[in-house]
């Protein structure tokens, strides 16, 4: 099929569905989605499989816009009222996750299916690597439901800084896991400065080039398009966007949190940083939106759920238990609000994107080839519940904070 008719198809059918979906009172990103399934190749043969296989491009920079839009709303002067509590809430909700995801897959895998390697050097190190993968939050989701609603407070807040950090913490829970597996499976002998050294340093390197990448773009700005169109600096915006997540692609850095460092950065040192995030949602954000997720509805298998649903039930249950919980334990710990503790979870539900990524990752090693099909498809399946039920979930909770006016 020609790939222009297929792009105008994926966009009008992405946004006509989410358009209906929101006047029966659903969040729009949760009809993208739909849509997304509905013109999964799998399911009819309209559309061809080459055309998800080529999209990589489109979802690339939609992920870098979205990031970069989880960091503009880390403005300093909110952190510093909320800051304990986010970070408190991170560590907790993020490990919690990785623990409870780990111990069930760990005890019940076995019990349920028989995986190559036994449990020493099968179960146990796909339970680390999947228990790992239930650390982070997908941030996109909840940062859709929260712009298209208009929803502003500390729950609002809260949410979105927990949701940008713990993907920082769930890459270093993963890159441990990953060298503890391998240790397991491949009896090497542990090393700190693989174990440790390098995963802190991807991270610094991410937070140095996303941070190169703002101050590069707040000069631009200030000096060469003070008096240009916002055209033209939609153009530099997204221009230098892109360019910041493929230098950090071809450093071996974690492209995401390089764009989200950028957009934190940047809103910070600007004189008026927040006005770019406002203009970028105004004009493009939509768009984005719109084929993003529809896209990502199309890389979904919905046999994964037929196939593997005992496990996907596992890990959203457990993950789920890890979430609550912990978000519970930091959020009293850090004595947040009684409305933080109650509602900040409902926004932590949703997950894709970078754990996608993660688990694409495991299947390209050779050495969890006898267990890394089941984790792609345990994370696959996982994904369709937390990308459908996540979005619902935001809305339903900031608006039972009072932090969405109307709905």
């Amino acid at each position: 099929m020609e790939a222009t008719l297929m792009f105008g198809v994926i966009l009008f059918v992405g946004f006509f569905v989410g358009e209906l979906l929101f006047r029966v009172g659903f969040p729009r990103v949760t009809g993208y989605i739909l849509a997304g399934i509905a013109l999964n190749p799998r399911l009819n043969g309209y559309v061809p499989a080459s055309v998800v296989n080529q999209s990589n491009v489109i979802t690339n920079f939609s992920l870098a816009f979205i990031t970069f839009s989880v960091g503009g709303t880390l403005l300093i002067s909110k952190i510093r009222a909320l800051g304990k509590s986010i970070l408190t809430i991170t560590v907790f909700e993020g490990e919690f996750a990785f623990l409870f995801v780990t111990l069930v897959f760990a005890l019940v895998t076995p019990l349920v299916m028989d995986v190559p390697g036994g449990w020493l050097a099968g179960a146990l190190p796909m339970a680390l690597l999947i228990g790992a993968l239930g650390s982070p939050t997908d941030p996109s989701a909840t940062l859709a439901v929260v712009h298209e609603y208009h929803a502003k407070g500390p729950v609002t807040d809260t949410i979105m800084g927990v949701a940008a950090f713990d993907d920082g913490l769930g890459i270093l829970n993963y890159s441990l896991g990953l060298v503890v597996a391998m240790v397991l499976v491949t009896h090497q002998s542990f090393s700190f400065s693989a174990s440790i050294g390098e995963p802190l340093l991807k991270i610094a390197g991410a937070l140095g080039l996303g941070a190169a990448f703002a101050a590069s773009l707040a000069l631009l700005i200030r000096t060469v398009l003070r008096r240009e169109t916002e055209g033209a600096l939609i153009v530099v915006v997204l221009g230098l966007l892109g360019t910041c997540f493929g230098v950090a692609k071809l450093a071996g850095l974690d492209e995401l949190l390089t764009t989200m460092v950028m957009g934190a950065v940047y809103v910070n040192i600007a004189a008026k940083g927040d006005a770019v995030f406002s203009m970028l949602e105004r004009y493009t954000e939509e768009l984005v939106f719109v084929l993003f997720f529809t896209i990502s509805g199309m890389h979904l298998d919905p046999e994964v759920l037929a196939s593997s649903w005992i496990l996907v039930i596992m890990f959203v249950a457990a993950r789920a238990a890890g979430k609550i919980s912990g978000s519970m334990t930091g959020a009293v710990l850090s004595h947040a609000s009684p409305k933080v503790r109650r509602y900040v979870v409902g926004g932590l539900i949703p997950q894709g994107g970078i754990v996608i990524g993660l688990a694409l990752v495991t299947v390209q090693n050779p050495h969890f080839a006898p267990f890394s099909n089941i984790l792609l498809n345990v994370i696959l399946g996982a994904t369709v519940v937390h990308e459908l039920a996540g979005p619902l979930f935001a809305k339903l909770v900031l608006k039972a904070a009072g932090e969405i006016k109307k709905a």
